[in-house]
């Protein structure tokens, strides 16, 4: 049993290579849209696939040097355009991805029984690049981890800047399928063209963004930033499993007046249960980004396999006291709202809107909601079976809806909040919910003043 959740250190036992594909490539400039290059996406997503049964790293490096091929971007590098210094693009030089091989003393048991939440020694799973800037990691650093006991763990980092989760669970499966089914096609081929989400010239803005802010502060609230109060805290990484029953539980609040999915109600009471733990004032406005898929929604449609950023963020506004003063069905409504205005016209806003580089994510008031639960993440199986754990690498104050292995109705939550609420963001989030009335009012929470203790002035 390991002691405090602390992994041993890695055993490199080679130096890490570039797996480049496996026959020539396009070479050229690739251009992304304006949802690609936003600086809100300057990371890399980072994925932690722990298994039963390793897979040696010759068939790993041979198939992966395969699947580069067709998802050749990955394979090549960032950099500033040529002709605006505000824009990057990608560099399709085939000069490869980062390959790295390890080894750890640990066994798949003691991995798991340490897996309910990341921690900060799991950044030992993946190699790291130096580089000076954002731009000089390669897009693509893969590093595999044999186990004591003959099985493996597999991390990914992957450039938010090409592709978003939909893309990243299609690599990666593709990865999967050119190991198991060497002589047949892909089942989804990329599209890797980003000119049909190319800005209108000249742009036209013609709905208010919310989730977006300027150089220009434009609301009354901007002296409050709950971003710089989480960051100036200690985080604790919080994992909540909320299995069908559960989630039936959330819905039944809502009906028979409202019918909501298992997003709308999660993410809202999620929104609610953050805003509560933080002892927010109580007149502040309050606002839940989450990111839409947008491929159906445009006209014509996003082509399938669309191998680029293909989401915007939807964005639910609600003061403090309304949100959790209110049942659940008021949060529910505020993000269905939210979704339903993401017509195309509202997209090619946003876009165009991006033309603007002094834009950002609004993240001063703001709860950031990712859905990874229903990408089929959990279901990648490189030959041996599918993962018996399937998560990020790390947790941060951006939650993560993901999948739990063997359920696919059920969802876990992942989020790290200041030290000092996680044990009342648990509670409203589980123990709160079986305490509610009928009619799903929040019980014991009354206004005393103001500020209700939070200062962030």
């Amino acid at each position: 049993m390991l002691k405090s959740g602390e992994l041993p250190d890695c055993l490199y036992t080679t130096q890490p290579i570039l797996i480049s594909p496996n026959i020539p490539t396009p070479k050229h400039s690739l251009y992304l849209s304006n949802l690609d290059d936003q600086k809100f996406l300057r990371f890399s997503i980072k994925y932690l696939y722990l298994f039963q049964q390793s897979i040696s790293s010759d068939s790993l490096r041979y198939s992966l040097s395969k699947v580069l091929v067709g998802y050749y971007p990955l394979a090549g590098r960032l950099r500033t355009s040529a002709q605006d210094d505000q824009k990057i693009e990608v560099d399709c030089n085939g000069e490869g991805a980062v390959f790295a091989e390890a080894f750890m003393d640990i066994t798949s048991q003691e991995f798991l029984e340490l897996s309910s939440k990341p921690n900060r020694s799991w950044r030992k799973l993946l190699y790291r690049v130096e580089a000076l800037t954002f731009l000089d990691v390669p897009p693509l650093v893969v590093q595999v981890t044999y186990l004591r006991c003959g099985g493996m763990i597999l991390c990914t980092a992957i450039n938010h800047c090409i592709c978003d989760g939909i893309g990243t669970s299609q690599f990666l499966h593709s990865w999967a399928h050119v190991l198991t089914k060497p002589n047949l096609d892909f089942p989804i081929s990329p599209v890797h063209s980003r000119h049909v989400l190319k800005s209108r010239n000249p742009p036209k803005i013609t709905f208010a963004h919310p989730q977006f802010s300027s150089a220009a502060p434009k609301d009354n609230n901007t002296h409050v930033d709950i971003l710089k109060f989480l960051q100036s805290q200690p985080l604790v990484a919080t994992s909540l499993t909320f299995t069908p029953a559960d989630i039936l539980r959330l819905k039944r609040q809502c009906v028979p007046s409202l019918k909501c999915t298992a997003f709308e109600a999660l993410a809202s009471h999620t929104w609610r249960s953050w805003v509560r733990s933080l002892d927010m004032p109580p007149s502040l406005d309050v606002k839940l980004l989450f990111s839409v898929n947008i491929r159906k929604k445009m006209s014509p449609e996003i082509p399938q396999g669309y191998y680029g950023n293909g989401f915007v963020l939807g964005c639910a506004r609600s003061n403090v006291k309304d949100l959790v003063a209110a049942n659940l069905r008021h949060g529910v409504k505020l993000v269905q709202q939210a979704k339903s205005d993401l017509s195309d016209d509202y997209v090619r806003s946003i876009i165009d809107l991006f033309e603007d580089k002094t834009v950002k994510t609004d993240l001063s008031t703001s709860l950031v909601i990712s859905q990874w639960a229903k990408l089929g993440l959990e279901d990648l199986d490189f030959g041996h079976g599918k993962p018996l754990h399937m998560g990020p690498l790390t947790s941060d104050i951006y939650c993560l809806f993901l999948p739990v292995s063997g359920d696919f109705d059920a969802v876990r939550v992942l989020l790290s909040v200041p030290e000092s609420v996680i044990e009342k963001f648990e509670y409203y989030m589980k123990e709160f919910l079986d305490k509610e009335d009928c009619n799903g009012e929040a019980n014991g929470y009354l206004y005393t003043d103001e500020n209700n203790g939070f200062n962030l002035n």
